[in-house]
């Protein structure tokens, strides 16, 4: 494996699939003068990754800055389009899937982002006027070691959606984002043609895989703990949470293949009309700069997306890296989610039940 992905990393597909618009280049100013509020609100998905965000990333924040963290549970779309129309904003930066980035951005939910915050020649991922990709991480296959030893355990999509060369019981997110898209890849859909999505031709793959999918996996946790307990042979999961499990109180060590993954965009916003807009600019420009990506992403192996933050990762994290110019590796277009999402996901569900 590579242990320099950032190095070289053209940055045309990340600015196509993940960012979705045209940042200018933006230089932090140090002389900028923000909001006295010392709060600012921001969501989290808690668990490990909200501990490690803590102690890497908000604490030192709060001791540089002054402004407090306040942490609150992940939002629902729902319930920030809900605040919008009444103005009774409860929140000032949240943690967005990219697809759901995306759409909130074509609705105007987002404040646009100040053009004197960031050096995107550093990032491999830009910001665009309103969205920014704090890291990505990535969506691969899981087993055993052992109970699967080389050569017994699927290592891409094509050996996942091959019953016969690795039978065994898999468990699937019951989303159709990523779940489409290495259906596609394992039938032989070059990452490059992915999108716009074949999606018949998916579901035609899926059909084949159906059997022995013996679980959809209500929560990420719920896709490594089956693993652990015996219950599923293989799973799709992120790196980071199989990296988990090597880690005192991670529970019985799993592993994960890196050949080939579906990498996503991380991604935060300000709402519009934030009580705290001008901390919450400030928190998202403190996110990106290096030395904190650094620290952040050597606790929880995701990817950052500052380059010089993936040259000061340690030896032991640059293994959970994946190659980022691997061309059989898949950026998960947002843009064409933030438009499907709905007619496709709701197919999707109607498929599992069936």
């Amino acid at each position: 494996m590579n242990t320099q992905p950032f190095s070289k990393v053209s940055r045309r597909s990340f600015l196509a699939c993940a960012a979705g618009g045209v940042a200018a280049p933006m230089i932090l100013k140090a002389s900028r003068a923000f909001a006295t509020s010392d709060t600012v609100t921001l969501t989290s998905t808690g668990g490990s990754y909200q501990e490690s965000l803590t102690k890497t990333v908000l604490n030192p924040f709060t001791e540089e800055t002054g402004i407090k963290v306040n942490i609150v549970p992940i939002h629902e779309m729902a319930k920030i389009k809900a605040q919008l129309l009444t103005g009774n904003i409860e929140w000032d930066v949240v943690n967005l899937g990219g697809p759901d980035a995306a759409f909130g951005s074509k609705q105007g939910y987002w404040e646009k982002l100040d053009p004197s915050m960031f050096d995107v020649a550093d990032l491999v991922i830009p910001p665009t006027s309103d969205i920014v990709t704090a890291q990505m991480f990535a969506q691969g296959i899981a087993w055993d070691p052992k109970k699967f030893g080389p050569g017994k355990h699927p290592s891409n999509f094509a050996e996942f959606f091959d019953i016969t060369m690795f039978p065994g019981r898999r468990a699937l997110r019951p989303d159709a984002p990523s779940t489409l898209e290495a259906a596609l890849l394992a039938d032989g859909v070059a990452p490059k043609d992915i999108y716009p999505l074949d999606v018949d031709r998916a579901f035609k793959v899926l059909e084949r895989i159906k059997p022995s999918i013996a679980v959809w996996t209500a929560t990420t946790t719920q896709s490594i703990s089956l693993l652990q307990t015996g219950e599923i042979d293989f799973s799709m999961t992120y790196s980071n949470r199989v990296k988990a499990t090597m880690e005192p109180g991670g529970g019985k060590p799993m592993a994960f293949s890196l050949d080939q993954v579906l990498i996503f965009a991380d991604q935060f916003v300000v709402v519009k009309g934030a009580p705290n807009k001008e901390n919450g600019m400030r928190l998202l420009a403190y996110m990106l700069r290096p030395e904190v990506q650094a620290r952040l992403e050597e606790a929880v192996g995701l990817i950052p997306v500052s380059m010089k933050a993936g040259a000061m990762l340690s030896e032991a994290a640059r293994k959970w890296q994946p190659n980022l110019r691997d061309p059989k590796n898949l950026v998960i277009n947002n843009a064409y989610w933030s438009d499907n999402h709905e007619r496709v996901q709701s197919r999707f569900k109607e498929w599992i039940q069936t």
